[in-house]
């Protein structure tokens, strides 16, 4: 499990799950598990069309989620976000499908593009995955609190010259940036899992945002690792125990949760 094969996956594993954890933070207040979704799957064609050209899968999936990004704040300036955003889940997913039907890729290739691989990262991916990590890093630390308030007090951020759109499309780039590098690890159908159910678990425990962030980072973290070595001893796909653990972080938080209140409820005079 930590052989040298594998030390690539632990250490992008990693990377991905912690800036995945502060931006799912963002997308669990902004309630955009639907943009979350849509801009995975907006990578998904630019993985195949990056395997069709023999290019390096990262710049196709750049490429693609920096044009879904560009195409749903369009659309839904045009109309509303869930129209919007359903539009380019649906539009990429045909692309997708076109371009993987041009492609020679043989089926075990086209199932890890979909559903992740353990063994996916390789010395050449590593280093730019790192680095667009690192990026993430620096754009969440140059608008935490203006994103913060536009998310969570939208009324208040305008009041302080906050503008609504701008924060749109940092987030949406922040989201994007994330979905590239956690593509080759986890896949097109449950990058999302990764950025939704551990900050939605945390969510559910705790109402303090700095609090939020550390147990989101904690639970990411856990929910990767712990995905990392049951697909390396099972040899199934690593999407799969993402998705299940996130899952099952979620269902767990929300229950504790239920359970606490109906505590509470039971003591109070």
């Amino acid at each position: 499990m930590f052989s040298s094969f594998m030390i690539n996956t632990w250490i992008a594993g990693t990377a991905i799950a912690f800036v995945a954890a502060f931006v799912g933070f963002f997308v669990v207040a902004r309630r955009s598990a639907f943009a979350a979704h849509a801009l995975p799957l907006g990578a998904f064609p630019g993985a195949a069309a990056a395997n069709l050209l023999g290019i390096n899968p990262l710049i196709g999936l750049l490429i693609f989620v920096g044009m879904g990004v560009l195409l749903l704040r369009q659309l839904v300036r045009m109309g509303r976000r869930d129209v919007g955003t359903g539009l380019v889940l649906v539009l990429f997913l045909g692309v997708g499908a076109l371009l993987l039907s041009m492609t020679s890729e043989y089926a075990p290739a086209v199932f890890s593009l979909l559903f992740g691989e353990v063994l996916g990262v390789s010395d050449a991916d590593l280093l730019p995955i790192l680095g667009i990590c690192a990026l993430v890093v620096v754009g969440i630390a140059l608008y935490f609190r203006p994103l913060l308030l536009d998310s969570t007090f939208p009324d208040l951020a305008a009041l302080q010259g906050i503008r609504a759109a701008r924060m749109d499309l940092v987030f949406l780039t922040l989201l994007a940036l994330v979905t590239a590098t956690a593509l080759p690890v986890v896949g097109a159908f449950l990058v999302f899992t990764l950025l939704v159910g551990p900050p939605a678990a945390a969510q559910a425990l705790s109402g303090n945002p700095m609090r939020v962030l550390v147990l989101s980072v904690m639970f990411a973290e856990g929910c990767i690792w712990s995905a990392i070595a049951l697909s390396y001893w099972t040899n199934w796909p690593i999407g799969f125990f993402v998705g299940t653990l996130g899952a099952g972080l979620f269902t767990v938080a929300r229950s504790y949760r239920h359970w606490n209140q109906q505590q509470r409820n039971f003591v109070a005079p």
